[in-house]
């Protein structure tokens, strides 16, 4: 998975890494000429007392040192932009694929899972490819050309490296075969941190007001303590790495000074020759600890890779169309024909055969017991999630072979729980038509009952919004979504329970200046309120899942039986009357 997801992304930048190879590849050649260099000067000058050829060839190393120092900073910078690059680019495409999902494959991963991938996950594959740039693309070069530098020092002396590579390539494989689960396990227990941590906070009054405090303290320390645990299995195994690469790099040091001593003495070799052996010794060892503290970093990227692929391979339920209709009459006409919907493995279907049409200058109301469907069914006409059977139409035309962008402009959901962006209160409203101007605005948030409220705010209209709203009451939030929505000034107006938080004077306003607003619109509303929907010109009664009544409110109390319980369960029978 790392390495298909490495393919695709570093396709457009073959340019820079050729040259970073290329300036590697320079850096490399000339720290493997120094020893070479430097074990001449012993032989032939020092030895022989030659002042004019260790000047000489004194000068030169240091111009070999230069060229060996500007190509590291030249692989360094390109490599790091490359990586810097690479993680931009793959962020990109995880958000551009989250931004496709329905509510259906956001639900199936979940947001704490999500944003890890985008970030934390993104962020370990890129540190991978910053230090293959900057260090594992000279390891091969170092080893290979040290043991071959090395063989031209000494061949006899040279039977040492054979025991010291496969020693270190042996224990290394076997430590990172050990840490590849663990790293799963960390990025695992991580989502489960972020997971709790956004529940704490999101749902910080409910905790209080339920005084559990203790025991979601006690919560957080069992994800916490379960990620320490794993962090620290890991860690103990990465302890490991570099005490037996330095013991073998010791014992192999000692074994080429004892050998090469003898060497020496009998006339096989120079002392300048054994000099340049220890120092290819420590290049070709460092070679293999570059490669080392890489391979400990590839278990846990290859671990974030497959987590990011899971994200990118998942296809969304709602698939574009491939010759989307780019015009509409622009009616607004909606009609449901035997529409179904169910998850993926689930026995019952969550709706099953639902039919009805609305049209423009007509509201039809929603309501039913909780779980019956409702707000699943306000889901399938903006396609947050497609139906299973049956058609959903606009002005006629299947919503799925509808352009999304024409659907947006036609359609707009107002959500059970309102979402407001981190911003200005304008921000927000402008969210669907950013060419509102301002007065638009103040008439949008008259209608909306909001309009006093945001002229109490010190700067009105440009008065600073929290991320969620939640520097608002529930009643301010809903009423900014409402007003949001009448900015945008769609075809079809969905609202699904949006006036759950007001009370029933504001409820009874908003109502009252909405139906001015959307005379000629086509306005479908849930509500649990039957005061919400009593005056609604179809009321539609769903009960798990099907239709069993519509008509309007006199109509359904002679004649419907489900209708009649759920008024009654809140308005006496004089009241409903």
């Amino acid at each position: 998975m790392l390495l298909k997801l490495l393919r695709a992304h570093l396709g457009p930048y073959r340019k820079p890494i050729a040259l970073l190879v290329l300036l590697q590849l320079l850096q490399t050649s000339a720290a493997l000429y120094l020893p070479t260099l430097n074990a001449d000067i012993i032989d032939k000058g020092v030895v022989k007392g030659d002042t004019g050829y260790i000047l000489q060839f004194g000068a030169f190393m240091i111009a070999v040192s230069v060229v060996q120092v500007v190509c590291n900073i030249g692989a360094v910078f390109y490599g790091a932009r490359t990586a810097a690059a690479l993680g931009r680019d793959i962020r990109a495409a995880v958000f551009g694929k989250v931004q496709s999902f329905s509510a259906r494959e956001v639900g199936q991963f979940g947001a704490p899972s999500l944003i890890t991938r985008t970030t934390n996950d993104v962020q370990q594959v890129q540190m991978l490819v910053l230090m293959s740039f900057t260090l594992v693309v000279a390891a091969p070069i170092m080893c290979v050309g040290g043991i071959v530098m090395a063989l031209g020092q000494d061949v006899p002396l040279s039977s040492v490296l054979l025991a010291v590579v496969p020693v270190l390539g042996v224990a290394v494989s076997l430590i990172i075969r050990r840490m590849r689960p663990l790293f799963r396990s960390v990025q695992e227990k991580l989502d489960t941190v972020n997971r709790v941590l956004r529940e704490q906070i999101t749902g910080n009054r409910v905790i209080r007001a339920f005084v559990k405090d203790d025991f979601e303290k006690e919560r957080f320390k069992r994800a916490n303590e379960d990620l320490t645990e794993v962090s620290l299995a890991t860690g103990k195994l990465m302890a490991l790495m570099f005490p037996i690469v330095m013991t073998v790099v010791n014992v192999s040091s000692v074994a080429v000074v004892w050998f090469g001593a003898q060497r020496i003495d009998s006339g096989g070799m120079e002392i300048g020759a054994l000099t340049a052996f220890l120092a290819y010794l420590m290049q070709i060892v460092m070679s293999v600890m570059m490669a080392t503290f890489m391979f400990m970093m590839v278990p846990r990227a290859e671990v974030c890779a497959e987590r990011i692929e899971e994200v990118l391979g998942t296809d969304s339920s709602v698939v574009p169309p491939l010759a989307p209709v780019v015009e509409l009459s622009r009616h607004g006409e909606l009609e449901l024909r035997g529409v179904g919907f169910s998850y993926p493995g689930a026995e019952e279907s969550v709706l099953e055969n639902i039919s009805l049409r609305a049209r423009p200058g007509e509201t039809t109301a929603v309501i039913g017991s909780t779980g019956s469907g409702k707000s699943t069914l306000l889901g399938l006409i903006p396609r947050l999630f497609d139906a299973t059977a049956g058609e959903v139409l606009v002005d006629g035309v299947d919503v799925r072979t509808l352009d999304p962008v024409l659907l947006a402009k036609t359609v707009s959901l107002v959500p059970q729980k309102p979402y407001l962006f981190s911003g200005t209160v304008a921000s927000n409203l402008r969210y669907g038509n950013p060419d509102a101007t301002d007065e638009e605005l103040w008439a949008a948030l008259e209608t909306a009952q909001a309009k006093d409220f945001v002229q109490r705010l010190d700067d009105g209209l440009y008065a600073p919004v929290s991320q969620g709203g939640t520097n608002v009451s529930g009643g301010q939030r809903q009423r900014l979504s409402i007003a949001r929505t009448l900015v945008q000034r769609p075809e079809i107006y969905l609202f699904d329970d949006s006036f759950s938080a007001l009370d029933y004077a504001t409820d009874a306003a908003l109502r009252a200046a909405l139906a001015r607003e959307t005379a000629e619109a086509t306005v479908i509303i849930v509500a649990q309120r039957v005061s919400t929907i009593r005056d609604a010109d179809r009321i539609v009664v769903l009960d798990e899942g099907r239709v069993v009544g519509a008509g309007r409110h006199h109509e359904l109390m002679e004649t419907n039986e489900t209708y009649r319980e759920i008024v009654l369960s809140q308005l006496t029978e004089a009241e409903a009357a």
